[in-house]
C-alpha cells in the first residue's frame, strides 16, 4: 500500500493509476490526512464503463433488466376505416 499527497497525484496521476491496476491500493492524502483510496477494480466488474454503470444500476435496483423471454406486442388495431376518414374529411368540407 501506498500513500501519495494530492499534488503529487495530480502531476504522475498515470503512474498511480497504474498501480492501482496492477492490485494495490494507493491511499490519497491531503495535510497527511487520508481523503481517498485508488483502488484496483472489484471482480465482476465490466472493463466498460457503460456496461459497468448499467451492473450497477441493476445492482442497486435502478434498473431492471429485461426478461429473456422473448414478448410479442399486442397487434396493433386500427382507429378507423380509412373510408370512415375520408367520409368525414368530407363531410366537414361540405362535400357531402
Amino acid at each position: 500500500m501506498r500513500s501519495v499527497g494530492i499534488k503529487v497525484l495530480k502531476n504522475k496521476l498515470s503512474e498511480y493509476l497504474r498501480l492501482a491496476a496492477s492490485g494495490e491500493t494507493v491511499l490519497v492524502t491531503d495535510r497527511d490526512r487520508v481523503v481517498a483510496e485508488l483502488i484496483p477494480p472489484r471482480e465482476g466488474r465490466s472493463p466498460a464503463v457503460t456496461d459497468a454503470f448499467l451492473a450497477d444500476a441493476v445492482q442497486r435496483g435502478w434498473l431492471t433488466p429485461p426478461s429473456l423471454v422473448e414478448q410479442v406486442p399486442p397487434k396493433r388495431l386500427p382507429v378507423a376505416r380509412g373510408q370512415d376518414i375520408l367520409a368525414e374529411l368530407a363531410a366537414d368540407r361540405g362535400e357531402s
